[in-house]
């Protein structure tokens, strides 16, 4: 981030506390980068440094990246991981509500501009050094998520604990060998994953009778309803309240619920989608909502490599 004096910023106002995330990505949807930072700058000059400023710069450091402004996002993601890192020394990461997410962002960006550049090893190590600091935080999710990015594809599908379950009794991906399987990772709360409950429905109505099995993890949060806090059993029933409620159209799709299975591919965002071929391989890992179309293709071309 380049800091400009305050008297430079042109701002009628400066952003209030509480409004410097909404209002920076506010900005950031109109591609207007410039205001963006000033509104960082300008809160920064009126507020100090807190955790609501550091998300704000974070958020501009993954905008940058969407656009391929590698230099500026890796700057933006740098100064973001030098200040979330400075506050950690007065708190735990996941005593705050901002952190978490602003140095989880800075290390992702972080690691997609060096992928980007052709450091694909560099971004491996960097991504697998923070893993191993992080692993016992929330961010290990997320963390692990971009090195399934680099690397799952092309790989054995890594086993889902299948322990607790909803609906049908899981198989192992192991017995399933022969079939295509769709991994599609998703939370009671996520609007996305009831959105994208028609495209995949359309799928398996269209290759079920070709071997297509769908699977549906999914993991506790600690509330339900409202955001209000419940126990596991409560969450649980909730749970399958939405299941029953929302996911009807794909049958009786069997979910594996495991905290495990969200950590080991890297489901941070939902849905996350991971098509496996018919010999065990990933040949699909998207992280968020796909189309019929997509999905369709995907497979097509999966099957295609066969013959």
């Amino acid at each position: 981030m380049r800091w400009l004096p305050v008297a430079l910023l042109g701002l009628s106002a400066l952003t209030a506390a509480g409004q410097i995330i909404n209002d920076v990505r506010e900005a950031i949807d109109g591609k207007n980068f410039t205001r963006a930072e000033r509104l960082i700058q300008a809160y920064r000059a009126k507020t100090g440094i807190d955790s609501q400023m550091i998300e704000a710069l974070s958020w501009l450091a993954r905008a940058e990246l969407d656009v391929k402004q590698y230099d500026a996002a890796d700057r933006d993601a740098s100064s973001t991981r030098k200040l979330a890192v400075a506050e950690l020394a007065k708190r735990k990461l996941d005593d705050d509500r901002y952190l978490p997410i602003a140095l989880g962002a800075s290390i992702e960006v972080h690691a997609q501009v060096l992928a980007a550049r052709g450091e694909r090893a560099e971004a491996l190590a960097f991504l697998r050094r923070e893993l191993a600091a992080y692993r016992s935080t929330s961010m290990a999710s997320r963390i692990q998520k971009n090195i399934n990015l680099l690397t799952l594809e092309g790989k054995p599908a890594p086993p889902l604990e299948m322990t607790e379950w909803l609906g049908a009794r899981p198989v192992p991906l192991a017995h399933l060998k022969g079939h295509p399987v769709l991994l599609f990772f998703w939370a009671h709360w996520c609007g996305d994953c009831k959105a994208d409950v028609p495209e995949l429905a359309r799928l398996l109505a269209q290759y079920r009778s070709r071997g297509l099995i769908l699977i549906g993890p999914t993991q506790h949060y600690g509330y339900a309803a409202g955001g209000e806090e419940a126990t596991r059993q409560q969450e649980s029933r909730y749970i399958d309240e939405v299941r029953r409620q929302y996911y009807s159209p794909l049958g009786d799709m069997s979910v594996p619920v495991s905290e495990a299975n969200f950590k080991n591919y890297g489901a941070s965002t939902t849905p996350t989608l991971v098509l496996i071929d018919r010999s065990g391989i990933v040949r699909l890992y998207h992280p968020g909502a796909m189309s019929y179309l997509q999905l369709a293709n995907k497979l097509a071309e999966t099957d295609a490599s066969r013959n």
